[in-house]
């Protein structure tokens, strides 16, 4: 076969790599010194460095990029400080967009080397033009053999070979968060390297696409039948290290989904919910990229799922410990909430100055509007904007906590994941009552809406009432 070009991927050289980057962290901090002594041209400049920034993670085409949206859909965002965040958080935004797709005669040849023959021997029709392109691979409607419609993910040629040698260089990602915990002030006492670890872990995952379809079919398989959640099957015979084949699912894109009525935002709402925290209540799964891109919306009030290439597990100790801390934080405990807290690791108390129960409870229960305040609650955009700059921010009311909280990297991704959450259901800015329906999973409450009582009937008939905790 003749060999194909490839299509720009990030440069191999881990100097080269970051030193992109490293260039415009620099830049701008000599700039503003300039900025600062011209005076009235704060805005210009932080525009610049913005773009500078996006441009640059989004040329990586890899593991900056996925770094980069790690931090965009309201995962660290609104916790962006000073006067000029809006900006970054504009031009981090952007990296959520679709990235330019790959020509369409590379496309088949990876399927050809990955699957054995090309696309025209494999399927009954194979579409030319993709349905969408990002970071790492980009995606073609297919049909097969038997008529079923499917979805095939093709990695780009070259990614993994560049992303793996990013990954094997810690010095990268250390660099790039070190930048982030310059605008997150929140960072602060987060270890980089620690981070850094967690991140590459996560982005290692998403590379092996017969790991994602593991995740998939393990998870379409738990909820196969139920009443409002779907998860697309996977066609494992036509899936590879770098092709993944799945049924195809169609329905409403997030643009549209936002203009629906009150009602079926509210259905959609509770089904985003009940997937992303009771999949980490009973299963000890999470779900780990709350985007809006990764969710079809349905008439009927259902919702799919779609990508599951980082999916982040939790054992059934971390379970009883979130379940604590969140008990006692709705409780308003501070006591039980304290021990909690430090049973989990999660904060240091030792030495002068370190925040007591009252203000640890204080802290937290910022970060869980939802189901501390009256019942129901209706999300919105700006109190989850809020709760992050207010729960995050070491110059706002806890930043004496924050000071002294210490994050490791799997609660730093809970609360990164909570918190994308939190950012899409405040988009759909549906109504619930969210406290109840926690309640449902910690408490052992009865069914608090309808969907409750389908879930609940769903996971005793075919799954006994399953949890791992």
């Amino acid at each position: 076969m003749t060999e194909q070009p490839r299509p720009p991927v990030a440069r191999r050289g881990r100097i080269s790599r970051a030193a992109p980057l490293l260039g415009a962290a620099g830049r701008t901090a000599g700039e503003a010194v300039v900025a600062s002594l011209r005076g009235g041209r704060g805005a210009e400049f932080h525009g610049r460095a913005a773009e500078r920034y996006a441009q640059r993670l989004g040329r990586s085409k890899g593991v900056l990029m996925k770094a980069g949206q790690l931090m965009s859909f309201a995962g660290f965002g609104p916790a962006m400080e000073g006067e000029y965040a809006h900006v970054y958080r504009a031009a981090l935004s952007r990296l959520q967009d679709d990235a330019p797709p790959m020509p369409y005669p590379m496309a088949a040849g990876m399927v050809a080397v990955e699957l054995g023959a090309p696309p025209e021997e494999l399927f009954a029709a194979f579409d030319r033009e993709p349905l969408a392109a990002a970071s790492i691979g980009q995606v073609h409607a297919a049909t097969l053999r038997d008529g079923r419609r499917v979805a095939v993910k093709i990695q780009y040629p070259g990614v993994e070979e560049a992303i793996r040698a990013d990954l094997s260089n810690t010095e990268l990602l250390v660099s790039f968060f070190s930048l982030a915990r310059s605008m997150i002030p929140s960072m602060t006492r987060m270890d980089m390297r620690a981070l850094a670890r967690e991140a590459a872990e996560r982005i290692g995952e998403e590379l092996d696409y017969r790991a994602e379809a593991a995740h998939q079919a393990e998870f379409a398989e738990i909820y196969r039948g139920h009443p409002f959640i779907r998860v697309p099957d996977v066609v494992p015979e036509l899936c590879s290290d770098r092709v993944l084949t799945m049924e195809l699912a169609e329905g409403m894109r997030w643009s549209r989904a936002l203009t629906a009525d009150a009602g079926l935002r509210d259905r959609w709402g509770e089904a985003v919910y009940r997937f992303t925290l009771g999949s980490l209540r009973r299963l000890g799964l999470f779900h780990a990229d709350p985007h809006p891109g990764n969710y079809l919306f349905h008439e009927d009030g259902t919702v799919t799922f779609l990508d599951f290439g980082c999916v982040k597990r939790f054992a059934p100790h971390q379970i009883r410990q979130i379940r604590a801390m969140v008990t006692a934080a709705v409780d308003d405990d501070p006591a039980a909430f304290a021990g909690a807290l430090h049973d989990a690791g999660l904060v240091t108390s030792d030495g002068d100055g370190a925040p007591g129960p009252a203000d640890l409870l204080a802290w937290f229960r910022a970060t869980l509007h939802s189901v501390v305040g009256p019942q129901p609650h209706t999300y919105g955009p700006e109190q989850s904007a809020r709760t992050m700059q207010t729960a995050f921010s070491v110059s706002g009311e806890h930043g004496p906590v924050l000071r002294r909280v210490s994050l490791p990297p799997d609660f730093l991704f809970l609360t990164r994941i909570e918190m994308g959450m939190n950012a899409v259901l405040g988009e759909l800015r549906c109504t619930g009552p969210w406290l109840d329906v926690l309640n449902e999973w910690d408490r052992n409450g009865p069914p608090a809406t309808p969907y409750g009582e389908l879930d609940q009937t769903f996971w005793k008939e075919r799954h006994d009432g399953r949890s791992i905790s």
